[in-house]
């Protein structure tokens, strides 16, 4: 009686449609960082370093532009069409680069695969939260968080092997045949979201304080990781070889177990109190990468980094969902994204701005004050409204 009580009171997470979801979740992954390094080489060879940065550059940019106008294709759409869609736009292009190699064309198709990034983790986004039990929506989302940041983490170096063994072209095909042949499970998710209601779009979010505290934090923290990812190799270049790519993996896997604990804690205990912890350890460990003539230091201070930011991301996902009714769904994925994308991006030219005037480690001291002072946000973050927010 007891083991059948606690099963009806926690559902099972993983159903027919989350596996199916989870295909297109590795497939969007695959398309996005298999060729996220190789595009800037081949356009660096063919047409100089300014294009080989303006094509990543392009990429970023639109990606975070077309999450704010994703919802209202998604209400318009539904999931599937919107869905697929976006993962024809982020692998079809890439099939231009076998045939050309010109400054236009790298930027226009960088350009094409953000919009079709940008629609997919949206489309994705909301579907996902809707596929979950929203009693274990925590534990659902780091779930299919584990499955996207493993497919990337495999992904980013798969991509750099390939282009040397086998060549660029052979990059470019697979990025467009992972994504669009991944199309053929779309019809076997839910078109439209299962309660129905009056769609509303970014702006009514974007006017709730109840998503944009917890945006707000998450932001602060994501600017760390673009700074980590950015300029952790040059500032600890002449030391050991080993520390920069110890301190990224260090930070990816810490970061990747911090989100999955967090959704357990959080489904139990509640999400918001790990709002502080996860700021703190962030902020900490930001203080500790600063230090970077101690290689020790740098890598332990980089997972205690990944630790916080796993932490938020599960938790300020998991509080933007429960607050929304599900025709929300679909703003609350484009607002954390684009949280996350653009905190990364303003991390990292923030630092390009102040490492040349201070050096890189009071750069990065500077930052991890910066973002203790983020804890400010907090108890406005933690404030749960009255009722769902919603049309």
């Amino acid at each position: 009686m007891i083991a059948t009580t606690r099963a009806a009171a926690r559902p099972p997470i993983v159903t027919g449609a989350l596996l199916v979801r989870m295909a297109t979740v590795m497939a969007s992954s695959i398309g996005f960082f298999l060729p996220f390094a190789v595009v800037p080489e081949y356009a660096e060879r063919s047409a100089g370093a300014t294009v080989a940065g303006a094509a990543n550059a392009a990429l970023l940019v639109t990606t975070v532009a077309v999450e704010l106008a994703a919802p209202a294709l998604v209400a318009r759409l539904g999931y599937r069409w919107a869905l697929g869609l976006g993962l024809v736009a982020l692998g079809g292009p890439t099939l231009v680069l076998v045939t050309s190699s010109d400054a236009a064309a790298v930027i226009a198709v960088s350009a094409l695969r953000g919009v079709g990034f940008a629609v997919t983790v949206v489309a994705g986004g909301a579907l996902t939260a809707e596929l979950v039990p929203a009693e274990r929506r925590g534990e659902g989302l780091a779930l299919v968080g584990l499955v996207s940041g493993v497919s990337a983490l495999l992904a980013l170096p798969a991509g750099t092997w390939l282009a040397q063994v086998a060549g660029y072209d052979a990059v470019f095909v697979a990025t467009a045949a992972v994504p669009v042949l991944s199309v053929l499970t779309v019809p076997f998710l839910p078109g439209r979201p299962a309660v129905a209601g009056r769609a509303a779009g970014v702006p009514a979010g974007l006017r709730s304080p109840y998503l944009m505290w917890p945006a707000a934090v998450f932001a602060a923290s994501a600017a760390g990781t673009g700074i980590l990812c950015t300029f952790v190799p040059l500032a600890v270049r002449g030391g050991p070889v080993w520390v920069a790519p110890a301190a990224l993996l260090a930070q990816s896997a810490t970061a990747t177990l911090a989100k999955w604990v967090a959704g357990r804690v959080g489904d139990r205990r509640g999400h918001e109190g790990l709002l502080l912890a996860g700021l703190v350890l962030s902020a900490g460990g930001m203080a500790a990468v600063s230090l970077t003539h101690w290689s020790v230091s740098v890598v332990a201070g980089a997972a205690v980094f990944g630790a916080g930011f796993g932490v938020l991301q599960n938790a300020t996902m998991t509080i933007m969902y429960g607050r929304v009714r599900p025709e929300l769904f679909s703003t609350v994925s484009a607002l954390w994204n684009a949280a996350y994308d653009s905190g990364m991006a303003a991390g990292a030219f923030a630092v390009g701005l102040l490492a040349p005037l201070t050096g890189y480690p009071p750069a990065l001291l500077v930052t991890a004050a910066l973002m203790a002072l983020a804890g400010a946000f907090v108890p406005r973050a933690r404030r749960a409204p009255s009722a769902l927010v919603g049309p």
